[in-house]
């Protein structure tokens, strides 16, 4: 019986260490797992294996499994289950279903665009401005002085989560902007 199948045992016992000692002799065979399906998604998955791993050993719950081959039967079904999940809530409307997904995070505005793309960027921001002054400025500190999230938040005197917010929405409305200027 491999170490695992003991494992398994020690947890259907109720040792309270078991499931600690399981994910220590499991998580990298089950990074590899992860790693092998992320393999096969398409370009652009926001979704890490680490992250990945770590939700499916959320979806397993209880650890009650048989051995070793249930366990990671079980582990592959809801690391599935999870892409899956992840690529029906990129195709629902309400998150952007059908729009081109632009990785807004290494794009350098400043240095790669031509002129045109400058003046659409200055003349966006502009109307950003009229409209959201503390979003317009958030980009500005993000994408022109390069400040992460934190240190933008602590610039603007703003709470992390609420940076995070204004800039999702800023950065949504910057890009439809653009779109529909550069089209």
């Amino acid at each position: 019986m491999g170490d695992v199948t003991k494992i398994l045992r020690s947890i259907r016992e109720g040792q309270p260490s078991a499931p600690d000692a399981l994910l220590r002799v499991v998580y990298e065979e089950l990074r590899g797992l992860a790693a092998r399906r992320m393999a096969h998604e398409a370009p652009g998955q926001t979704l890490q294996a680490t992250a990945l791993v770590h939700e499916a050993w959320v979806k397993l719950g209880d650890l009650s499994f048989d051995n070793r081959a249930h366990f990671f039967g079980a582990a592959a079904e809801a690391m599935r289950r999870i892409l899956v999940d992840k690529a029906r809530q990129k195709k629902a409307v309400k998150h952007g279903g059908g729009m081109l997904r632009v990785d807004w995070s290494s794009l350098d505005l400043a240095t790669e665009a031509v002129d045109d793309q400058i003046l659409a960027v200055h003349d966006a921001l502009d109307k950003l401005e009229a409209k959201d002054p503390l979003g317009a400025e958030l980009i500005k500190l993000r994408f022109f002085a390069g400040l992460p999230n934190v240190e933008a938040a602590a610039v603007l005197g703003l709470s992390e989560r609420t940076a995070k917010r204004t800039w999702a929405y800023a950065r949504a409305w910057l890009y439809e902007e653009l779109r529909r200027t550069l089209s």
